[in-house]
């Protein structure tokens, strides 16, 4: 038994690529042409494989570490006649992955005669792969394409590469599409423009093969075509080290963003992570739909106040004074809690509390109702209260702002989100543009949402976007609340239980049905006054709705 180099074999023009992932671990048994780790540029990701079989006993490299051609992967303890087989002088297996020639075409010099017109862009040269799946397409018709730009990636069941553009131009015709199988030669796109001609080639006349790879013939093996008796083939969708399954370019766009990868869910191919994948990951967290671990590890538990530089939450032993049962919090309350604790504390808000009489309000949704009774669509006071909401929004558009350093952001749209409570914690559905929307339709869109929202089902997207929010206690209880303001949002609407009180007329006392207003708002954006005329225009609304109409 001898101990063998395993090293990084010829791949190409590849300088310092990055290791970022690793197929085996120290005491693995590996077969010779089994891959051991995946390496990335920023073109294309390969995967490294072993030129000798047996047991692996060091590991050289680690996730990070940056490799080339030579560098010493790991030891593996091989019988004495493989360890013989392999020459000294020769790296033990020269493995040219098809990824190299996608990143290694060659840019026409620049004293290449110009041309003029269409031009078509072929398939290069991409090794020894064949029908090989295209799996992402990073470019439209009517782009602006550079030379070497990337325009599609494809992928094979050793590795992943994205193919660019022999020329430059603007892109006039794509004539692939996702799920298509391509090989070396086929017509890729066609561009127009003034580009530097390409040398032809047989079978692609306007796409330049990169040269050949001095490597003896009989070292040669390509990391996709493996011989039926080597390891079964890697599974990108299913990394043995979880490590997320997507392209480079995505990679790229994940770091420059500071996006975790291996918490995006793929909507790709075989679960593959694309661009669009990584963009609807942000847009939830920037909208508070859901936290990275990052955030959540950093969220101080139970209000830390050494977080925000305040003495210790105190730490207790609650068992020894009396049984306890401790239950982990669901996630819904954790990212609700970690956004609530954050607008709680870095919103100056004030709560301004009134009546409204909403007697002759609540026997108009009481007739409504029987005369819609047929139709399955029950009619709450807080589809009114959405309705009279934005009258006062378009009336006082403050309220439907956002601030954005020091300027606010008006919107002229009017999305109202209602707080709804379910099993699992306190949910915000939206109705998106409410001002075109009558009670009836409002009342059955509530209802759908609420239901989705008990289930589980509510999308990201149906719990972003408010511009004002209603949070109602009116089926429970209670006389007035302090709501907290749903960042970025200026201003909240709490409700109460409405009950029958005497009113005075003016002449006697009257019983009227009042309802309670808790309006919170946020002291940077509104002054007090603003508020008291918001509340008192919501309150006349609701006691006279035709002057929603006004």
């Amino acid at each position: 038994m001898a101990l063998v180099e395993v090293k990084v074999p010829d791949i190409g023009d590849f300088d310092e690529v990055a290791v970022i992932e690793l197929l085996v671990k120290v005491g693995d048994t590996v077969k010779a042409e089994q891959s051991l780790i995946t390496v990335e540029s920023d073109k294309a990701s390969m995967e490294i494989p072993s030129s000798t079989a047996g047991v692996v006993k060091e590991l050289r490299v680690k996730l990070g570490d940056k490799v080339k051609q030579g560098s010493v992967v790991l030891m593996v303890e091989a019988s004495g006649e493989v360890a013989a087989a392999a020459p000294a002088s020769v790296p033990a297996v020269a493995a040219v992955s098809a990824p190299v020639a996608a990143a290694s075409v060659a840019v026409p010099a620049a004293s290449a005669p110009v041309a003029s017109g269409p031009v078509e862009v072929h398939i290069p040269d991409i090794g020894d792969f064949k029908d090989v799946a295209v799996i992402e397409i990073f470019v439209k018709p009517g782009d602006a394409i550079k030379m070497e730009q990337s325009l599609i990636t494809v992928e094979s069941d050793k590795a992943a590469m994205e193919i660019p553009s022999s020329a430059a131009g603007v892109l006039k015709e794509l004539k692939v599409k996702i799920g298509d199988k391509v090989n070396i030669g086929d017509l890729l796109a066609i561009l127009e423009g003034s580009v530097a001609a390409a040398a032809p080639v047989a079978g692609a006349a306007s796409v330049p093969l990169p040269a050949p790879t001095a490597v003896p013939a009989a070292a040669v093996v390509t990391a996709t075509v493996v011989a039926a008796t080597t390891a079964p083939a890697h599974n990108p969708g299913a990394s043995t080290l979880g490590l997320p399954h997507a392209s480079p370019s995505v990679r790229k766009f994940a770091r420059e963003l500071g996006v975790p990868l291996e918490e995006v869910k793929g909507n790709g191919p075989k679960g593959r992570i694309t661009q669009d994948d990584v963009q609807s990951f942000t847009k939830a967290v920037m909208a508070g739909a859901t936290q990275t671990k990052a955030q959540a590890a950093k969220a101080p538990a139970g209000g830390d106040g050494a977080a925000l530089g305040l003495i210790p939450w105190p730490k207790v032993d609650f068992a020894k004074f009396g049984p306890i049962e401790r239950k982990e919090m669901g996630r819904i309350k954790k990212i609700s809690g970690a956004n609530l604790l954050r607008n709680a504390i870095m919103i100056p808000a004030v709560t301004n509390h009134d009546d409204a009489d909403i007697t002759e309000l609540e026997a108009f949704r009481v007739s409504t109702n029987k005369e819609n009774e047929k139709s399955g669509v029950k009619v709450t006071m807080l589809a009114f209260l959405i309705k009279a909401c934005v009258a006062a929004l378009k009336k006082y558009p403050e309220f439907n702002s956002s601030l954005d350093g020091d300027a606010l952001v008006y919107k002229n749209y009017w999305h109202i989100g209602f707080a709804a409570d379910t099993p699992n914690g306190l949910m915000v559905p939206v109705i998106r543009d409410a001002d075109k929307k009558g009670i009836l339709q409002i009342s059955q869109e509530m209802g759908e949402l609420a239901k989705k929202a008990r289930d589980g089902k509510l999308s990201p997207a149906e719990m972003t976007g408010a511009t004002f929010t209603i949070s109602s206690l009116g089926g429970i209880g209670g006389k007035y609340f302090t709501p907290i303001i749903n960042a970025p949002e200026v201003a909240i609407l709490g409700v109460c239980k409405s009950t029958h009180e005497p009113v005075w007329d003016g002449k006697q006392f009257v019983p009227r049905l009042m309802l309670p207003l808790s309006l919170t708002w946020d002291h940077r954006v509104i002054d007090g006054a603003a508020a008291a005329r918001f509340n008192a225009y919501l309150g006349q609304i609701l006691g006279d709705f035709r002057r929603v109409l006004l």
